[in-house]
């Protein structure tokens, strides 16, 4: 994604730690399938390639969705919230699986009366994405 202005970075809020939390949204359902952080390099590399790079605060590494499992991400847009400081990513999810669950949504949780309850199936066995893991 060629971005004309380069004042735009200006805008962004990053925080002490220089990073920003990236929202991942199914470009055609606006379902919310995950959440992770981004620093500037990482958010660099998502508009250059249009596959969606994060930072993993565990693994001190920038890494690209789907680099592992396959289920990339193909970014169609990026908005900002009004403070400046939370991106939502409209993305393409290949193979509709985000979560490392072998889910749709990282977000299949539902609080109930009785707790929380999974109200999403597992698409695929997550020893299948991740064998070495």
């Amino acid at each position: 994604m060629k971005i004309n202005d380069n004042e735009w970075i200006t805008q962004v809020n990053f925080d002490d730690d220089g990073l920003i939390p990236a929202i991942a949204q199914d470009h055609l359902t606006h379902r919310v399938l995950m959440m992770a952080w981004m620093n500037q390099s990482a958010l660099d590399q998502t508009l250059a390639t249009e596959r969606v790079t994060y930072w993993s605060r565990s693994r001190q590494a920038l890494w690209r969705k789907g680099e592992s499992s396959g289920h990339e991400q193909i970014l169609k847009e990026v908005q900002l919230d009004c403070d400046g400081d939370v991106l939502i990513l409209r993305i393409e999810q290949i193979e509709d699986i985000a979560c490392h669950t072998g889910r749709n949504s990282c977000f299949f949780r539902t609080l109930t009366n009785d707790g929380w309850r999974e109200s999403e199936p597992v698409l695929k066995d997550p020893r299948e994405i991740y064998p070495d893991g």
